[in-house]
């Protein structure tokens, strides 16, 4: 046309062109030859479609730059490289620490993380393990919310993806699975202070709801068994694993006619709390009472007085979901599988003899 210059009719031409529309699952069925049920078990794998099927569709979605199950990668390949990972309590450094060790052995292995919080609540739980199920994910790595029962976990193996449970255990679940010797930990935590002179010694914090809060609790009434102590049922406080639930023990505690000269948090952010509430009330910790914590998180050692506190090794921890996971998903038929990471205690200012 005159007087139309080339970048109009370069223009033109770019406007009247329609949108390419994506490919849509019919289309690879269509070029492939095959029902939309047979493309759909093809790309995620199903071992009931046969090879040369499978093989067939593969080439046809490649052809149509056709992407399934959210990721090209599963055309190629029947592992995704992907793993999910699903914790109680994020917010929890312990965790969040652990977590950490997990995504760097992952990575190592050259497998990324998919991550999910289930805030402590069963049907978040469920629903993220779900999400992971439908990215394909090669197995997942979960501490159990609170409550978690054995038929979720069972419906998770009966659909072939590994997993692994670390820190809390389900009873009756025979799945791999990492923890630390939480009996064990908290009888460090106990011996000490009855080695200082400690005598009524509280605990509080965590359940029986849950695998780690029942071995913490049998492990501070053991350790005072062997002592030949009584325990003393007002001094064990159950409830959240929180910096308030610290306080608010503690200050209970003390009004006691015999307060505690000793109290061991069910974990570090307890303690902090507990801390936190012996001073409002004018204690000295360290001198007055005497704190011990439970996980040894980086902070422990940032408090004034630093606390007391009992070590579980995180990188261990995580190395060893790893190597637990990828074994499975290596050999599914494999033995299970229990580890026990062994404890320390790490002694520090917050726990002090005896005055009295």
């Amino acid at each position: 046309m005159a007087g139309e210059s080339r970048e109009d009719r370069i223009a033109t031409t770019a406007e009247a062109a329609p949108p390419r529309r994506k490919p849509r699952l019919l289309d690879v069925a269509e070029r492939a030859g095959f029902s939309r049920a047979a493309v759909s078990l093809a790309l995620r794998g199903d071992p009931s479609i046969p090879e040369a099927t499978r093989t067939k569709i593969l080439e046809a979605a490649k052809d149509l730059a056709y992407v399934y199950n959210r990721g090209a990668a599963n055309l190629r390949r029947a592992s995704t490289l992907t793993v999910g990972i699903v914790l109680h309590d994020v917010t929890n450094p312990y965790f969040a620490e652990i977590l950490a060790a997990l995504q760097q052995e992952f990575a190592a292995s050259g497998r990324v993380v998919l991550f999910g919080n289930s805030d402590e609540d069963t049907s978040i739980q469920a629903r993220i393990i779900r999400t992971f199920r439908e990215y394909n994910v090669d197995g997942l790595v979960l501490c159990p919310a609170a409550g978690t029962e054995r038929a979720a976990l069972a419906q998770v193996q009966r659909s072939g993806c590994p997993l692994v449970l670390f820190s809390r255990a389900v009873p009756g679940v025979e799945v791999d699975y990492v923890g630390g010797a939480n009996r064990a930990g908290m009888g460090l935590a106990i011996d000490h202070l009855l080695a200082s002179g400690h005598r009524r010694i509280a605990l509080i914090g965590g359940n029986t709801k849950t695998t780690t809060g029942r071995e913490r609790r049998e492990g501070y009434l053991e350790a005072l068994e062997r002592a030949g102590l009584p325990p003393a049922p007002e001094l064990i406080l159950s409830g959240p694993p929180t910096r308030d639930l610290g306080v608010e023990g503690i200050t209970a505690l003390l009004r006691l006619p015999a307060p505690p000269t000793a109290v061991v948090g069910f974990n570090d952010i307890v303690a902090f709390g507990v801390m936190l509430g012996a001073r409002r009330h004018g204690l000295d910790v360290g001198r007055d009472l005497a704190v011990v914590g439970f996980d040894d998180v980086r902070e422990a050692t940032l408090w004034r007085p630093a606390l007391t506190s009992v070590w579980f090794d995180r990188e261990v921890i995580g190395r060893a979901a790893t190597r637990l996971l990828l074994r499975r998903i290596a050999d599914p038929s494999a033995p299970i599988e229990r580890v026990a990471i062994p404890p320390a205690l790490r002694v520090r200012d917050s726990s002090a003899p005896t005055s009295g």
